[in-house]
């Protein structure tokens, strides 16, 4: 077995969060940690997992080593126009490596020939599901500028302001490179939410749909939020543009804050509830105030 076929089994095998199987990972490597994991091998004594932890953890996976089929993952990912990256290979994000929580390997759909940029030629866009006229208005503008200055725009294909974003930066688009890249939090087999299924067609055209998790997967709340550290690390600056006080949009912002990526926020009225999260940021964690597409290149190259 190989280190792809043992990266890509233990996608389906270990959620985005556990802890135990990424510290196995790190100590053994895929291939031996994923013969650990399922039974193949006895397990034995390591120095950063005690025994009840690592024998609570072969319960959690048991019931999901019969469905393992890494060989069959690959090949419908392959025929859906895509394939899976792991670290080492010629398109694999280097930004992601800044995480400590690294994906296993990732799987994409689209266009791979540009590659992923670097984070230094990506921003990222976030906000609310439930934007306001305003927020759609101020997403498209920066959004299209950007893809006009040929910076790729990086957001998860919800509803409201990542929708407003994509379909921005695509009008956008130079045709130099990715004009956007929609991350996912399920399996790339079907494009969440199925009401932006065509938005995401368009987006594979000339660019690239991501998830770390395998085909078949389904999003869960937990797997939105550990997919929002994969947006951070693929851009160079993650800017809220609308957001409520414990929006989603603001744990983006911390997972970029937390590997020393620029993060902003764009301020809106007083009285909106949907920009209070924005103002949370610019008032207390440390967000620069931006407006346009131009100050946002500016912390992108500063």
């Amino acid at each position: 077995m190989t280190d792809r076929i043992a990266r890509a089994a233990l996608t389906r095998l270990f959620e985005p969060q556990d802890t135990v199987g990424r510290t196995l990972v790190g100590r053994l490597g895929a291939y031996a940690a994923l013969r650990l994991a399922t039974g193949a091998q006895p397990a034995h004594t390591l120095p950063d997992v005690t025994p009840e932890e690592l024998a609570h953890a072969l319960k959690r996976w048991a019931p999901r080593v019969p469905d393992l089929d890494p060989e069959k993952d690959l090949a419908t990912i392959e025929r859906l126009g895509g394939g899976f990256l792991i670290p080492g290979d010629e398109h694999w994000p280097a930004g992601l490596d800044d995480l400590p929580d690294a994906p296993f390997g990732l799987w994409y759909r689209g266009t791979i020939g540009d590659g992923i940029p670097d984070p230094s030629n990506c921003a990222a866009l976030a906000g609310s599901r439930d934007c306001t006229s305003y927020g759609a208005a101020v997403t498209g503008d920066i959004a299209y500028s950007l893809a006009q200055r040929g910076i790729c725009v990086i957001a998860g294909l919800a509803y409201g302001i990542d929708a407003h974003a994509h379909r921005a930066a695509l009008a956008g688009s130079t045709g130099n490179g990715p004009a956007t890249i929609a991350v996912l939090a399920g399996g790339l087999d079907r494009d969440y939410p199925s009401g932006n299924a065509d938005l995401a067609a368009t987006i594979r055209a000339n660019g690239l749909t991501l998830s770390e998790l395998p085909p078949g997967a389904a999003p869960t709340r937990h797997r939105f939020l550990q997919r929002n550290r994969i947006i951070a690390a693929l851009a160079g600056v993650t800017c809220v543009v609308e957001a409520r006080w414990r929006s989603g949009a603001l744990n983006t912002a911390h997972h970029a804050e937390t590997i020393a990526r620029h993060i902003a926020a764009v301020p809106g009225s007083v009285h909106s509830a949907n920009s209070a999260g924005c103002h949370r940021l610019l008032k207390e964690g440390g967000a620069a105030l931006v407006t346009d597409a131009d100050e946002l290149t500016e912390l992108l190259a500063s």
